[in-house]
């Protein structure tokens, strides 16, 4: 295993994160506005804690973005321990890191979470729902490996 610093790893995740995040929300918005799929995660989630549509985007972002920040950071701990290097094998490897990440979050998305959501907008989760989020997480990985690429370790 390469012996990067920590901190190093944590900044990297950072930047990482917060690219990645945006990354995989733009195509959610996108999927949802195309009217595909409700995928609005930012929302979904806020409203959670909301119970509401008000302001639950500000929160849900939030919490989206802090997730995003925590998942880069085992992304970069994966990809570091596996001495993965280069642009091109960062972001292969980060887009298989989200391939996983993205079924998991897909199955457990409409097996669990979405029948119990506070608002009847975001109970309907699918299987256009479940492929939205999973599309979602392999572009968060494709750039969150990209990032970390770029940066290097």
């Amino acid at each position: 295993m390469n012996h990067t610093p920590i901190s190093h790893i944590i900044w990297i995740a950072i930047w990482a994160g917060i690219i990645g995040t945006a990354g995989m929300e733009v195509l959610l918005q996108s999927i949802t506005k195309s009217g595909m799929a409700n995928a609005d995660m930012a929302r979904a989630v806020g409203s959670l804690f909301t119970k509401k549509l008000e302001n639950s985007y500000r929160i849900g972002i939030m919490i989206q973005t802090i997730s995003g920040i925590i998942f880069a950071f085992f992304y970069a701990i994966i990809i570091v321990y596996f001495n993965v290097h280069g642009f091109l094998s960062a972001a292969g490897a980060g887009t298989l890191i989200g391939f996983i990440h993205g079924a998991i979050v897909g199955f457990v998305l409409v097996a669990a979470v979405a029948e119990s959501h506070p608002l009847p907008e975001f109970r309907e989760a699918g299987f256009s729902v479940a492929v939205a989020h999973w599309i979602g997480h392999i572009i968060y990985g494709l750039l969150v490996g990209a990032v970390i690429g770029l940066i290097g370790y």
